[in-house]
């Protein structure tokens, strides 16, 4: 017995990373996974890995900024599995520069796929997630659903150089508070994870080279070791560690935990 029998999962951002962590680790506990991301590659070597955990799988292939990908996300799901249960907005990538320096291209970007993008995925989910539960209430049916939205500790503390991906991230809070609200009466749980420094290939050192929509990614090696010495469990989180603070919020364990903001940083900011 699993905690996510039965249940159907989207998880964006899947191809990599914490998203395909999150992936593996909502299927090892029972969930049908809808894995979506930008490469098709990653995307489904992640499919891959989930059916080899013995969990069914669909896969979505695109942008997640593109303004009519959430719908057609949804439709699938629809039309697939006929419900949605959970909904992890997770897909996201870094373009940092100092502000005096940072063009509009820039800063837009950021809060396209942090911000924008994880609205219009929730209010795609509306016919699966709210309007679903006003049938079942209406019934006497209780079912509760779950959505977590990826924030970062950038968001509640700014850090140099992030003042797009730090604003989006504070967005992400404003966003996941007011659902919260406006949807915790149809028993969806809305919350969000607040990561450190996590093993991503965002945060390898940026002499890597590591590129992402054509952007170079990554934290230099000096900055890196000195954000390490600051983190009282002296090191940075893997990607199953922070999966594993995205299922504790997709599951039961959560039912009772609404619009909160879950800090997942080893005490960085403690």
């Amino acid at each position: 017995m699993g905690f996510l029998d039965g249940k159907v999962a989207v998880v964006t951002g899947a191809g990599r990373g914490i998203g395909r962590a999150t992936a593996e680790m909502l299927a090892e506990q029972g969930a049908r996974v809808v894995a979506c991301d930008l490469d098709p590659g990653p995307l489904e070597e992640t499919a891959q890995a989930v059916r080899a955990l013995g969990a069914e799988v669909l896969t979505v292939a695109g942008d997640i900024t593109d303004p009519r990908l959430p719908d057609r996300i949804m439709a699938q799901v629809a039309e697939r599995f006929g419900r949605l249960d959970v909904l992890v907005n997770n897909a996201g990538y870094t373009w940092d520069g100092v502000l005096h320096k940072m063009t509009d291209e820039q800063f837009q970007a950021m809060l396209d796929v942090h911000l924008v993008a994880p609205f219009r995925m929730i209010r795609a989910a509306a016919p699966l997630m709210r309007d679903a539960a006003k049938r079942e209430m209406a019934e006497g049916v209780v079912v509760h659903r779950k959505i977590v939205n990826v924030s970062s500790v950038s968001g509640l503390m700014g850090n140099p150089g992030q003042a797009n991906y730090a604003a989006a991230k504070a967005g992400v809070v404003g966003l996941t508070k007011t659902v919260a609200k406006e949807w915790g009466p149809f028993r969806i749980n809305c919350n969000a994870v607040a990561f450190g420094l996590i093993e991503t290939r965002l945060t390898q050192p940026k002499e890597r080279g590591e590129m992402v929509q054509g952007k170079a990614v990554g934290i230099p090696q000096e900055m890196r070791a000195t954000m390490e010495r600051m983190i009282p469990l002296q090191r940075p989180g893997q990607a199953r560690e922070a999966a594993a603070a995205i299922l504790f919020l997709a599951s039961p364990l959560s039912d009772y935990v609404n619009g909160m903001v879950l800090k997942v940083d080893g005490g960085f900011y403690a």
